[in-house]
């Protein structure tokens, strides 16, 4: 709902913040007083189009600023989260016209774009009047009414389930086709590099282990001598440091037998020998395994080689031509298994369309089920709405597909075209007046009659409509007061289940209000501005007396004014 509005150098207003509350808010004031200025500002808010004609004279730029209540509102925050915008309990939308013609759009204090708060808007709130933001007069909203009337939310779900399905899988036929000409194109060159590649098996990091053994069988000589040579200082020659090391440990038995102290030298010594001991073994062994006649050597610059020329050709690194070979592996599978591939996609999604198919029929067979009840209930509440002799009519029409197009689905044979809701296209059809045919509701040119209609169509769709907001621009146009009462009942009903703003003129419909404001013009100076005030109980029954017996307030007026309230 909408918590609070504020408006600063708008037209005639200068600043004004006003609170609005649960249920029926109530908006009344004489001809001019710029109540017209205050939908317009509101209209701001749902996305329509600002011009800096608007901007206050003296000012440089007019602001207007909505906080909505929005907990619990899944539908907003999605499309918050949709553009990485934080969601909170509470959605200020602010709009800034520059007098300059720059207009700068927020969402809690983020910079966004006109669409996304119109975006946001159409989650929020439905005007109606003489005013571009009406969902009625969309025809693309027509079948959501009927829908959430029916409430044929698992239809539905399973419907889009069943067409993701299908359209994902015929979306896969049509790139396996456009690849089609090119993969037969490719195989041959495809099969000539995988037999090139698999010939040689490249492995990951087999070239770092490969560059490990070339530098070592390239210096299988100098790793001979050096390690002979260290083998034969260290134990097999004269005067070896194992010889050496053997005569030093006798010593130091020798003075540890005098001296405890010793003992712990004698110990190192004794390990000292043992290493010697290990690392004469390691170096006798590794001579001796060296082999300066092997071929290892070309059979390793051979496999380096090879390796290199992959490179070369097929990406720069192993792990590119290992990628490669894969990917290309897939292609190369893919052509030889085409003339398989495409008959069994086409299984599988003419299975999908006549599934798909079944499910769009029974939701259209559940829809014209439903139109019969709304038609009647429509009809009913516009005769006591004051628009007699209606005609209402919700026209459901499917249409067969005669072309190539891949946009279809089966029912018993028939190709029908479909859409994100089904196969139906669901349009309102209504005649106001005796004798006239059905014409379409959004040629309707009387902003007067599109209220009351919203207003019957809000009012049997009440608890199924999730819009939380619903304003209601001048409803009385052309009503009687009879009339008025009914329509300010209907008004009454509708607001237990949304927030209701209302501009009304009518007494019959002020006085059920559960906040009343009332717009005025001041003059200060030579300036005029709008204002606006919340009433009090007192001002209330005033304001209402003044709407039956006009300015001059007369005892009967008041009376009337307390009738109407209930008081």
């Amino acid at each position: 709902m909408l918590k609070s509005l504020q408006i600063k150098d708008y037209a005639l207003i200068k600043n004004i913040n006003v609170e609005f509350g649960k249920g029926l808010n109530i908006i009344t004031g004489e001809t001019g007083a710029g109540k017209s200025i205050l939908i317009g500002a509101l209209g701001l808010l749902l996305g329509e189009r600002a011009s800096s004609e608007t901007v206050r004279k003296g000012a440089s730029k007019s602001i207007v600023e909505g906080i909505y209540d929005v907990v619990n509102n899944k539908k907003i925050k999605k499309l918050l989260e949709e553009n990485d915008l934080d969601f909170e309990d509470e959605l200020i939308i602010r709009r800034e016209i520059s007098l300059k013609g720059s207009n700068r759009c927020f969402i809690n204090d983020s910079p966004v774009t006109l669409n996304l708060i119109k975006d946001a808007g159409n989650l929020l709130v439905d005007l109606h009047g003489q005013h571009e933001h009406q969902s009625l007069l969309r025809t693309e909203t027509h079948i959501e009414m009927l829908d959430e009337f029916g409430n044929f939310t698992e239809e539905l779900l399973l419907f889009g389930k069943l067409k993701f399905e299908m359209e994902k899988l015929i979306s896969e036929k049509k790139n396996l086709l456009k690849k089609e000409q090119s993969l037969k194109e490719k195989a041959e060159l495809y099969g000539f590099q995988i037999k090139e590649i698999d010939e040689v098996s490249p492995e990951n990091e087999e070239e770092e282990k490969l560059f490990e053994e070339l530098k070592i069988l390239e210096n299988s000589a100098k790793l001979f001598d050096l390690t002979n040579e260290i083998y034969t200082n260290l134990y097999e020659g004269e005067d070896t440091v194992y010889d050496r090391l053997v005569e030093i440990q006798n010593q130091l038995i020798e003075l540890s037998r005098i001296d405890g102290s010793f003992k712990e030298k004698e110990n190192e010594c004794e390990s000292a020998i043992a290493n010697i001991n290990d690392i004469s073994d390691f170096l006798r062994s590794y001579r001796d395994n060296i082999d300066t006649e092997s071929t290892r050597l070309d059979e390793v610059r051979q496999r380096l080689g090879a390796l290199s020329l992959l490179k070369k050709k097929y990406g720069g690194s192993i792990e590119k031509v290992i990628k490669y070979r894969a990917q290309i592996g897939e292609e190369f599978e893919l052509a030889e298994s085409f003339s398989e591939k495409i008959p069994e996609l086409d299984k599988q999604i003419k299975l999908l369309r006549t599934e798909c198919g079944t499910t769009a029929e029974k939701i259209s067979q559940q829809r014209k089920k439903i139109s019969h009840k709304i038609k009647k209930e429509i009809e009913t509440n516009l005769t006591q709405l004051g628009i007699n002799d209606s005609k209402f009519e919700v026209r459901i029409d499917n249409i067969t597909s005669d072309n190539n197009s891949e946009n279809y689905l089966l029912i018993d044979g028939k190709k029908f075209i479909y859409n994100n809701s089904g196969i139906d296209e669901v349009e309102f059809y209504i005649s106001t007046n005796l004798g006239e045919d059905p014409k379409p509701l959004a040629k309707i040119a009387s902003g007067g009659e599109i209220s009351r209609i919203m207003l019957a169509l809000k009012t049997i769709l009440a608890k199924n409509d999730k819009l939380p907001l619903l304003i209601f621009d001048e409803i009385d146009v052309g009503v009687s007061g009879r009339i008025g009462q009914k329509v300010g009942m209907a008004l009454k009903d509708l607001s237990k289940y949304h927030q209701i703003i209302a501009i009304t003129h009518l007494p019959q419909i002020a006085g059920l209000a559960d906040q009343h404001y009332a717009v005025e013009k001041v003059k200060t100076g030579e300036r005029v501005t709008s204002n606006i005030k919340k009433l009090s109980e007192e001002e209330k029954v005033n304001e209402v007396a003044k709407l039956i017996s006009g300015d001059e307030i007369t005892e009967a007026g008041l009376k009337g004014a307390k009738e109407l309230m209930g008081h």
